[in-house]
């Protein structure tokens, strides 16, 4: 199996007419990596995937693999292969022809074939199965047999449309574990297309958050996760809580937001951010649910609510609140054995360390 190979999209513009699909994507990434665009449905992702693979020209810009520029090379000149979301795996075919489906294409005889799928079905984890019709296989089953088909024409780079998206939960979190061991024993490039931000945390090395055509943010999971650059991204990837507001001081990377509904509130300044905050400036403030805690901190970092209901969800409890006038807040605590039940419409006091929130200039959500 060929090592992966860096991809670089150098400044890609790709417009249908009057539509702007993809605005200026910058990406390098690096060869074995495995590398995530994350977004909602019609931002762009799927477009990207269809310029590197070469079923699309960009209107602009180039993309490079392996240092190459791909500009008037077609998808079967292009070191890629591409899985889709249906799979398309032939329903007359044996596994093991299925597998080795190029290979026939190129001549080579039935007993290379053969070798070489029993070789990629060891690989997936299916060994003995290449004797088996697709239709026998489950739906996890069939998801390793494209990608050992991909895997079977030697790209350089795999290159994943939602695949995952047609199975159920269970299988869905089952087959994030096995693609990235896939992905880390073949050790080639993995361009993978998904609006679940867990596959994207779960499997990659890093990931780009793109909105309305244009990348928002390109970082490894914790970087998204935990440093947001912009609001779409902080209330894109996990769940957040926002206060808006205006900055009323600074202090190096700190903030101080005047919040509308919460008082002043104190927090890190996202890095995006860092020397781009003025005092003044309309703001966004954002804490994870999970920072929350049920105590009372430092001044700037208390807030008061009263208590609208709690979801008791086995390994965590989710309480709502009610802030002043009328903002929903969410907090989640563990279940460590000890009940943290509030009664409806108690008050209480919660708090969180500044450095675990995030404040940037106020911006579009995802939500809106």
């Amino acid at each position: 199996m060929s090592s992966g190979v860096d991809v670089n999209l150098e400044n890609i513009w790709i417009k249908f007419g009057d539509f702007v699909a993809v605005r200026e994507a910058n990406v390098n990434i690096n060869g074995g990596d495995f590398f995530s665009f994350l977004g909602p449905s019609g931002c762009g992702k799927t477009t990207i995937l269809r310029a590197v693979s070469g079923f699309l020209n960009p209107s602009e810009g180039r993309v490079l693999i392996g240092g190459k520029d791909m500009a008037g090379l077609g998808p079967n000149k292009r070191p890629t292969a591409l899985i889709f979301q249906n799979l398309a795996l032939f329903p007359l075919m044996k596994v093991w022809e299925n597998i080795t489906f190029s290979m026939e294409v190129s001549g080579a005889s039935a007993g290379e074939r053969r070798k070489r799928a029993d070789e990629l079905l060891d690989m997936i984890a299916l060994p003995g199965q290449g004797d088996k019709l697709p239709s026998e296989l489950s739906g996890g089953q069939k998801q390793r047999v494209a990608i050992a088909r991909a895997l079977c024409a030697q790209p350089d780079v795999l290159l994943l449309d939602e695949p995952l998206s047609a199975l159920d939960l269970k299988l869905r979190q089952h087959m994030r574990t096995e693609l990235r061991e896939i992905q880390q024993r073949v050790g080639i490039t993995f361009i993978y297309i998904t609006h679940d931000q867990g596959e994207a945390l779960t499997m990659s090395d890093s990931v780009a958050v793109m909105r309305a055509g244009i990348i928002d943010q390109i970082g490894d999971g914790h970087a998204v996760y935990d440093t947001p650059a912009t609001p779409f991204v902080a209330s894109f990837v996990g769940e957040n809580n926002v206060f808006r507001g205006k900055i009323s001081a600074i202090n190096g990377d700190e903030a101080t937001i005047a919040t509308n509904r919460s008082g002043e509130l104190l927090s890190k300044i996202t890095p995006a951010a860092v020397g781009k905050l003025n005092v003044g400036d309309d703001a966004m403030m954002f804490v994870r649910p999970e920072v929350l805690k049920m105590q009372e901190g430092d001044a700037k970092t208390t807030i008061s609510a009263k208590v609208l209901n709690e979801e008791f969800e086995g390994n965590s409890y989710s309480i709502y609140l009610e802030g002043e006038g009328g903002k929903q807040i969410k907090m989640a605590m563990p279940n460590l054995g000890n009940d943290p039940h509030k009664a409806k419409g108690d008050m209480v006091s919660f708090s969180y360390d500044a450095s675990n929130a995030v404040v940037m200039p106020a911006g579009d959500l995802a939500s809106e």
